[in-house]
């Protein structure tokens, strides 16, 4: 959750005519501030899915947590189209399906894979992850393929809706997620969860160093040793991530597991890990909330210091380049990320207070 504030302050406060993955014009600094916030995405699906297992270990009933999926489900994609959409752009309107979007989908979907074998569904979801670069490219002029396998503009000539994560193989990783779930319940989960941290960060350094399978074939599909050390590193760890592909979820999860892995056996200080814990017990009011914040500090930091804030409303801002006297640094955009962390803590542990007490059925949708 602190990671993908860092992407988003990135994207308000600085004032890029390219994205940082491009390796004719990005900086290592630049290049490794979006690339860790890869990790986000990924993970938010793959512990979604683990969160629907941990229920069913305590006894939730299936058939009352496929209710709850597909209903919160269809909410997230409400949330998506109504409130982030203009959190976003701070006009009304929808333009863009983002990780909520998908991750909605995702959860009604699973609504119906989790009535089967938990092993059933993880071997679903890791088949998918696995070969899913042997579909064809997503786009129709229905736009069905592109929401299923995108990334791409829905219905351009009317709505202008651009879906960013499509749901192949998201769902996969959510599905893998729900037989994740069912490993942690097990006495030796640490260590389990360290072997297969290192055999997919295994897997991906020989995928990527070979180029034998796993990539999208968009421009940095293709590693090739470069010029210098920096420039071999980035291209290197420069994978598809719009659909994921199998070098990119390789990347992103197996050393998410070997993080997860090594905390539960050497947890945080105390200092570290409580704040961490605020965050991650509300994870959807803490990103309803973050968003429209760090736009707010981006209008409010332009119009004290003189600069152009009409940028800043309209779909998607400085995705596309704003006027040439706006921008700020990255180590600026670093900074707002730690004052919006700072602003979000008080009412995410206030929130996170609440729910603890119970009583508010309503509450488990935020």
């Amino acid at each position: 959750m602190v990671l993908m504030a860092l992407d988003h302050a990135r994207i308000y406060f600085m004032n890029l005519p390219f994205q940082p993955e491009n390796m004719d014009h990005t900086w290592l600094a630049l290049f490794l501030t979006r690339w860790v916030t890869h990790f986000c995405a990924p993970v938010f699906f793959l512990l979604a899915g683990t969160g629907s297992a941990l229920a069913v270990i305590r006894g939730k009933p299936v058939s009352e947590l496929a209710r709850f999926l597909w209903t919160r489900g269809l909410w997230l994609i409400v949330l998506e189209l109504t409130v982030i959409g203009f959190s976003w752009s701070f006009i009304p309107g929808f333009h863009f399906g983002g990780v909520i979007w998908a991750l909605g989908w995702c959860m009604a979907l699973m609504a119906g894979l989790i009535r089967f074998d938990a092993r059933i569904v993880a071997g679903f979801g890791i088949l998918m992850m696995l070969f899913h670069h042997f579909l064809p490219p997503g786009g129709d002029s229905s736009g069905v393929w592109t929401i299923l396998y995108g990334p791409g503009m829905v219905a351009p000539d009317s709505l202008q809706f651009f879906v960013l994560y499509p749901l192949i193989p998201s769902l996969g990783v959510m599905a893998a997620g729900y037989g994740l779930g069912f490993l942690l319940a097990k006495p030796e989960r640490h260590r389990a969860l360290i072997l297969i941290g290192i055999l997919m960060t295994v897997g991906f350094i020989a995928l990527r160093a070979t180029n034998l399978y796993g990539s999208n074939g968009g421009p940095n599909g293709v590693f090739v040793v470069q010029d210098t050390m920096e420039q071999t590193l980035m291209l290197f760890l420069n994978t598809e991530k719009y659909p994921f592909s199998l070098q990119f979820l390789l990347m992103t999860l197996g050393p998410s597991l070997l993080f997860l892995g090594y905390a539960g056996r050497r947890p945080f200080p105390e200092f570290i890990r409580r704040p961490l814990l605020v965050f991650g017990r509300v994870p959807l009011f803490y990103y309803l909330l973050h968003i429209p914040l760090i736009h707010l500090l981006a209008v409010f930091v332009a119009l004290t210091t003189g600069q152009p804030a009409d940028g800043l409303v309209g779909p998607l801002p400085f995705v596309r380049p704003g006027p040439d006297s706006y921008g700020h640094s990255l180590a600026f955009a670093w900074l707002m990320t730690v004052c919006a962390i700072v602003i979000l803590y008080l009412p995410c542990r206030w929130f996170a207070d609440l729910k603890a007490r119970g009583g508010y059925r309503l509450l488990t949708y935020l």
